[in-house]
C-alpha cells in the first residue's frame, strides 16, 4: 500500500502554524516530546537509583552508563537493515511499550524490596537496545509523514522541543526524585513511553511498502551495501566522520564538567545543575534558527558559517572561574549546544531527504553507530586525562579538540555549495 499524504490544509493556516496544521506531525512531536522529557528525568533519576538505594560504586555508576550506550556497538548496523524490513511505526511501538515495562520494573522491584544493581543494568542494557531499534525506525518514519521541503521544519520542530525536554526534565528529576523517591520517579519515563505509544497509534498516514530479502545472505548484502554508500558517498562519510569526532570531544569534556567546576573553577556545587541546564537552552535555539538561517543563507552555507563560527567559543568554557567567570562557562556551553542543535536539524534533514527510502535506515543506522561509538571513549579518555593533566588542561585539549572537527564537513563538497542536494542517490552496486 502506497503512503497516504495528510490532507491539503488552508494556505492560511499552513502559513501560520507550518507542520503543526498537519494531525499526524502533530501527534509524533507531542508524543517524542512527553518522551523525552521522561527520559530526561531517567537521566538523572536511574544513576541516582544506584547511588543512592544500592550504595553503588563509581565503577559500578560508569558501568551502567556504559550498558546504555553498548548495544550501538554491537546492534547498531544490524538494527538499520531490519528496520528497513518491517514496518517503522510498529518498531516504534513495541520499543516503547518495551522500555515502558522496563522502567516501571525498577520501582516496583523496589516496593518489593528485591531491587537489585543486576536488575538496573539489565534494564539499562535492554532499554539501550530498544533505543537503538527505535531510533533507526524514527529516521526513516519521518520523510513517511513530511515532505522533502518540510524535513527541516520538521526535525527544528523535533529538536527545538527535545531541548526544551532536556531543560524542564532535568529539572523535574530533581524535584520528582526529592518527593517521590529515586525509583518512584522512573514511573514518569515509563508514563512518558505509553504517551508516546498512544499518539503513534493514532497516526492514520498508511506505511510505505517495505522490500525484503529474506535469509541472512540477503541481510548481510544489504548491510554491506548500506556501509558501502555511506563510505563512497563524500557528504555522508565527511558528515559521519565529523559527527564521531564531535561527540568524542563534546563527552571527553562532558564528563569532567560537574568536578571541573567545583574544584577547578571554584563553582558552589548548588550551581553546577543550573549551568547545565541554562547551556541546555542553547538547543532551542539552534533548532529555532535552522530554518530562516537556511532559507537566507543556503543549507550548505548556513552549515559552514555556522560550524566554522562557533565552535570555537567552546574553549570560553576553559577559562571559567568564581563569581563573573561562570558567565564565560554559560555563554561557551550555550552556544555550543546552539551549533550542535543547529548541524543536527540540518544534516538529520540532508540525510533524510538524501537517501533512497529503500537505504535510508541502514545507512542512518551505520552513521549513528558511529557516531555513538565514540561517546564511551571520549568518557574514557576526559576522565583519564583530567587525572594525567588536570581538569583545566583537559577542558582546553577537548574544547580545542571540538573546534578543530568544525573543519571535518569541509573535505566534502560542502565547502564550495550553496545548499546541500536534494532528492534520491542511487544506491551503490
Amino acid at each position: 500500500m502506497s503512503a497516504v499524504a495528510a490532507p491539503p490544509e488552508p494556505a492560511e493556516v499552513r502559513s501560520r502554524w507550518g507542520l503543526f496544521a498537519q494531525r499526524d506531525f502533530r501527534l509524533l512531536w507531542a508524543g517524542e516530546t512527553v518522551s523525552r522529557l521522561g527520559s530526561n528525568i531517567t537521566s538523572v533519576a536511574l544513576p541516582l537509583v544506584a547511588v543512592v538505594v544500592l550504595d553503588a560504586g563509581p565503577l559500578a555508576a560508569g558501568v551502567l552508563t556504559a550498558a546504555v550506550w553498548l548495544p550501538w556497538l554491537v546492534l547498531g548496523l544490524p538494527a538499520g537493515v531490519w528496520v528497513g524490513r518491517v514496518p517503522r511505526r510498529a518498531v516504534m511501538i513495541c520499543c516503547n511499550l518495551g522500555s515502558a515495562a522496563l522502567f516501571a520494573s525498577v520501582p516496583v522491584a523496589g516496593w518489593l524490596g528485591v531491587l537489585t544493581l543486576a536488575q538496573l543494568l539489565v534494564v539499562a542494557l535492554l532499554t539501550g537496545v530498544s533505543s537503538v531499534f527505535f531510533e533507526a525506525a524514527f529516521e526513516a518514519y519521518l520523510p513517511e509523514l513530511v515532505a522533502p521541503e518540510h524535513l527541516i521544519e520538521g526535525n527544528a520542530k523535533l529538536q527545538g522541543s527535545a531541548s526544551a525536554a532536556a531543560v524542564a526534565g532535568r529539572g523535574l528529576a530533581g524535584l520528582t526524585v526529592q518527593v517521590l523517591g529515586a525509583t518512584t520517579g522512573l514511573l514518569a519515563d515509563a508514563v512518558s513511553f505509553l504517551v508516546a505509544t498512544v499518539t503513534l497509534l493514532r497516526i492514520r498516514t498508511e506505511p510505505r511498502p517495505v522490500a525484503t530479502e529474506p535469509g541472512p545472505d540477503g541481510l548481510l548484502r544489504q548491510a554491506r551495501e548500506g556501509l558501502a554508500f555511506l563510505l563512497r558517498d563524500p557528504y555522508l562519510r565527511s558528515f559521519t566522520l565529523y559527527g564521531a569526532a564531535a561527540n568524542f570531544a563534546l563527552t571527553g569534556y562532558q564528563s569532567i564538567t560537574a568536578l571541573f567546576l567545583i574544584r577547578a573553577a571554584g563553582v558552589a556545587p548548588g550551581w553546577v545543575g543550573g549551568l547545565a541546564a541554562a547551556g541546555a537552552v542553547g538547543g532551542v535555539f539552534g533548532a529555532l534558527a535552522a530554518r530562516p538561517l537556511c532559507r537566507r543563507l543556503g543549507t550548505a552555507r548556513a552549515v559552514r558559517i555556522v560550524l566554522l563560527a562557533l565552535s570555537p567559543f567552546g574553549m570560553l568554557m576553559a577559562l571559567a572561574g568564581p563569581g563573573p567567570g561562570m558567565v564565560l562557562y554559560l555563554v561557551g556551553a550555550l552556544v555550543v549546544v546552539t551549533g550542535v542543535v543547529f548541524c543536527n536539524v540540518v544534516l538529520n534533514s540532508f540525510r533524510q531527504s538524501y537517501l533512497p527510502p529503500a537505504l535510508l535506515s541502514r545507512v542512518a543506522a551505520t552513521s549513528m553507530c558511529a557516531n555513538h561509538a565514540t561517546i564511551p571513549l571520549g568518557a574514557l579518555a576526559g576522565g583519564a586525562l583530567g587525572a594525567a593533566i588536570g581538569l583545566r588542561a583537559t577542558m582546553w585539549v577537548m574544547t580545542g579538540l571540538l573546534a578543530l572537527c568544525a573543519v571535518l564537513p569541509l573535505l566534502s563538497p560542502l565547502r564550495t555549495v550553496r545548499d546541500l542536494p536534494g532528492g534520491a542517490a542511487e544506491p551503490v552496486r
